[in-house]
């Protein structure tokens, strides 16, 4: 495991051999949705051994319609997701959006996470450097992941080498995405650990609705080949009650079909490494 990692989850037990997750609600919609998924998903990822990263977004800054929820006030739902990742000893990450957020966002994260939409976006990725977090660049939907070096060279260049990179599809057409597996290795020769949104590569964007459709019966097969192409950790969204979540539910994995995808998924990563 790369070092940054090992002590970012120094505080957990775990097989080195295993992948990581990052997993939580789409976004922070009360204390005790939060608590309740880290809660679940912590006990889960502690009796696989596998090291756990708790996430949720303070603010949804890009909703399709104006009508959509974006979040409870950002230091609010900051303040939630750290004292979450305190009482159950977790790391935790989240989404920012502009330079001037990253400084308040580092105070209450361990992780800062750059949009896809955002990623090329240089003082962003220097402004995210400057915090000393690390700093998790989510693969924009029209790049490839051999174009994902510049990001990488930035946040370097600024003085910070804790960088992971995302994978989450590639625009396919006007309403869907399609993962192209060759990414996952070609971004792991930035040096860089490369992580797999199961769920956001799953989205169907810009639906005429207003609201983001998405295929989670695929969440598993997404997350099968990525373990199988070389991918160190993985990204799902989950919830007790997708239908019910304020954000992407139509993307997100139900949170009772979490424990046994990810024993499938250790058996997968057993084979392979």
């Amino acid at each position: 495991m790369n070092p940054f990692l090992t002590d970012l989850f120094s505080k957990q037990q775990y097989d080195a051999n295993n992948f990581f997750l990052i997993a939580g609600p789409c976004v922070v919609e009360s204390e005790e949705i939060v608590m309740e998924i880290g809660e679940k998903v912590a006990g889960i990822c502690k009796n696989l051994g596998i090291p756990y990263v708790l996430k949720a977004s303070y603010r949804k800054a890009n909703r399709t319609s104006a009508n959509s929820f974006t979040g409870v006030g950002d230091e609010k739902a900051l303040s939630i997701l750290q004292n979450a990742g305190k009482a159950l000893g977790l790391p935790v990450t989240s989404d920012i959006h502009s330079e001037t957020e990253a400084a308040m966002a580092a105070e209450y994260l361990d992780i800062l996470q750059i949009p896809a939409f955002l990623c090329r976006q240089t003082e962003l990725l220097n402004a995210a450097a400057a915090t000393g977090k690390i700093v998790n660049v989510k693969k924009g939907q029209f790049l490839s992941g051999s174009s994902m070096k510049f990001a990488v060279e930035k946040i370097n260049i600024a003085g910070n080498h804790k960088v992971l990179l995302t994978e989450r599809g590639n625009t396919f057409g006007y309403q869907d995405l399609v993962v192209d597996y060759r990414n996952i290795p070609w971004m792991k020769e930035h040096g860089t650990p490369v992580v797999m949104d199961c769920t956001h590569s799953l989205q169907q964007p810009n639906q005429t609705s207003g609201v983001t459709g998405g295929n989670p019966s695929l969440i598993g097969t997404i997350a099968k080949a990525a373990i199988a192409t070389g991918a160190d950790g993985l990204f799902i969204e989950t919830h007790p009650n997708p239908a019910k979540a304020l954000s992407d539910g139509a993307n997100m994995l139900r949170l009772d079909l979490l424990e046994k995808l990810l024993v499938d998924l250790l058996r997968i990563r057993a084979a392979v490494i």
